[in-house]
């Protein structure tokens, strides 16, 4: 698994809210147009902003608040077979499975694991989302 943190997303209790707080009062630019998640380009990397239950819903996992924090790490990777090493590699260093990579309905394949601490990654690959040779994701 290469040394790389692609995405990080905030599961929040209001969306509108949050875009405000980032748009209206840090002045940051969102980089899509969809009302569901909002992504915002960083330096190498994106935020992302969900809504908390879609975030658990998507992990498949529960959202009691002493074992999830709210928000979830991001490794991109540049295929479906990176994804699936990225999995074995985690597990194989003691790591678990949350959800098994499955195919998205944004066109993409994605999967959930946690460390041995329980932080919650999801493992992507995001066809629309370029990876540069340093690693750095970036918004399509």
């Amino acid at each position: 698994m290469d040394q790389r943190l692609s995405l990080i997303t905030l599961g929040v209790a209001d969306l509108a809210r949050s875009r405000a707080f980032y748009e209206d009062g840090l002045g940051w630019t969102r980089g899509n147009t969809e009302d569901e998640v909002a992504f915002y380009q960083l330096p190498g990397m994106i935020l992302a902003l969900w809504a908390r239950a879609e975030l658990v819903a998507d992990a498949g996992i529960a959202d009691s608040g002493a074992t999830f924090s709210g928000a979830a790490l991001g490794f991109n990777g540049r295929s479906r077979e990176e994804v699936d090493a990225v999995v074995d590699e985690f597990v194989a260093a003691g790591g678990s499975v949350v959800k098994a990579p499955e195919a998205t309905p944004w066109g993409g394949y994605s999967g959930y694991l946690a460390d041995p601490d329980g932080h919650v990654w999801e493992v992507a690959h995001n066809p629309g989302w370029p990876i540069d040779d340093a690693g750095r994701t970036q918004l399509g």
